[in-house]
């Protein structure tokens, strides 16, 4: 009779932590398809994970522009990711969590200008984000629309 019982049991408790975990996932959490400023094309594929609380952000793949050399080290870097690969990079750090979906008080290295930012990022649906790079105060900064990649 125990045995009878403890099979769906064991069962229903499986289905509920799973569905328990992923309702804590944040929206922010997952990989996320930078797009260049300049040409509207892909950028950068950013994996953004929850690390102890705080969200960091690492650059898993870049896309090579037509006609431009990659850019493959952080030469422009004022600290230690100077000469390091792009690659791997972890480029955001520190965002603390303000409700679900929505982060701030973070910082973000653009790679390209080796300048590192204060940075908040926002999404609602979990499928498009703005990410806000500033210095100082938010109001003095600009915002990138990044997507949600398909897995």
């Amino acid at each position: 009779m125990m045995n009878k019982l403890l099979i769906p049991l064991s069962t229903a408790l499986v289905f509920f932590a799973g569905s328990v975990l992923s309702q804590s996932q944040d929206p922010a959490v997952g990989v996320w398809k930078t797009i260049d400023d300049k040409t509207n094309e892909p950028a950068s594929l950013i994996k953004i994970e929850q690390v102890n609380g705080v969200l960091e952000g690492t650059i898993i793949k870049t896309f090579q522009k037509p006609n431009e050399k990659p850019l493959v080290y952080c030469n422009l870097c004022k600290d230690d990711r100077k000469d390091k690969p792009i690659i791997g990079m972890k480029i955001m750090t520190e965002l603390k969590r303000d409700k679900p979906g929505a982060w701030s008080d973070g910082k973000i290295l653009d790679p390209e200008e080796g300048e590192v930012y204060r940075v908040k990022i926002v999404t609602e649906d979990g499928k498009k984000m703005d990410v806000r790079g500033y210095i100082g105060v938010p109001l003095l900064g600009r915002t990138q629309v990044w997507y949600k990649a398909e897995q």
